[in-house]
């Protein structure tokens, strides 16, 4: 007798995902990183923590070249921690990094080695009249992104989302308001720890848009060229698939509208962080605490 043949059946199962390392770069940070970012170069990348900056070659796992360190002799003198860095997106010898305090460092890896003298550095004078407790918690500065034509900078602090040209160090060329609503709330944020929330911001593929996070699941949108905004939200209620996302509107007081909510009702545990724009098409990503939203232009 023939043996019976036995064919695979293909059974339909839940796609699942797993991440594999395919090298492991280690022993280089005592603290936590909080930038990776990629060297044009395609050769190299840097890695940056609260008070240093490594650069590590890809085909070299053990070893890494320290290019800033700001870590002072006695810890007890130290005034500011690196927040994010980047390489820029042309020259593989130009990298920005941001601090608590504000201020932004632009480096250039051809001066020296160890990159602890800066080129050119970003700093908006601070206006007296809005001197408050919380000033120097809110100015520091959570996100740093180079525009993807090298020419401009954008940087992220807590209420507002800020421009820069590189060739203007003084002050930035153009400010958005993301939240200022928020600030007669500081005190109850500042209590709640929410105050110390690290939101990034991204560039559209032709940096004419900018896009950050808030809280209450919203995310705002900023046209460079027309200087409109919006306010969006990305919740499981309100995005059904293909379903065209209505612009959101926050109130400060007085009556409120029928469409408007109430900055009082704001859900300050739902808070988006993370975003990402694709490189050339209208498409973004928005990370809503263990959620990820994906949309995409009206489509017709």
């Amino acid at each position: 007798l023939l043996p019976i043949l036995q064919v695979p059946v293909l059974r339909p199962m839940d796609l699942m995902v797993e991440a594999t390392p395919r090298r492991v770069f280690a022993n280089a940070h005592t603290y936590h990183i909080n930038s990776i970012s990629v060297n044009s170069d395609y050769e190299t990348y840097m890695s940056a923590d609260d008070l240093r900056i490594n650069l590590w070659n890809f085909e070299i796992t053990n070893q890494s070249f320290n290019i800033v360190d700001i870590k002072p002799a006695n810890m007890e003198e130290l005034t500011e921690v690196i927040t994010a860095a980047e390489f820029h997106p042309h020259h593989c010898n130009t990298f920005v990094y941001s601090s608590s305090k504000g201020t932004i460092r632009l480096c250039d890896m051809r001066t020296s080695a160890l990159c602890d003298r800066h080129a050119k550095f970003f700093e908006e004078p601070e206006d007296p009249s809005n001197r408050s407790f919380f000033s120097e918690i809110i100015s520091s500065i959570s996100d740093v992104k180079f525009s993807h034509s090298g020419r401009y900078i954008m940087t992220r602090d807590y209420l507002t989302v800020k421009v820069w040209d590189l060739n203007m160090e003084n002050r930035p060329i153009e400010t958005y308001q993301v939240h200022d609503y928020l600030r007669s709330k500081l005190c109850s944020l500042y209590e709640n720890d929410c105050i110390f929330d690290k939101f990034e911001c991204v560039w559209n593929g032709s940096d004419s848009v900018i896009m950050t996070g808030s809280y209450n699941n919203f995310f705002r949108m900023f046209d460079r060229n027309t200087k409109r905004d919006v306010t969006l939200e990305a919740s499981r209620e309100n995005s059904k698939p293909r379903a065209i996302l209505k612009p959101r509107k926050v109130c400060v007081g007085g009556k409120r509208r029928k469409d408007e909510i109430s900055v009082d009702s704001l859900d300050f545990s739902k808070k988006i962080l993370h975003t990402a724009w694709h490189p050339s098409e209208n498409i973004i990503a928005v990370a809503a605490t263990n959620n990820l939203y994906i949309f995409q232009d009206k489509v017709n």
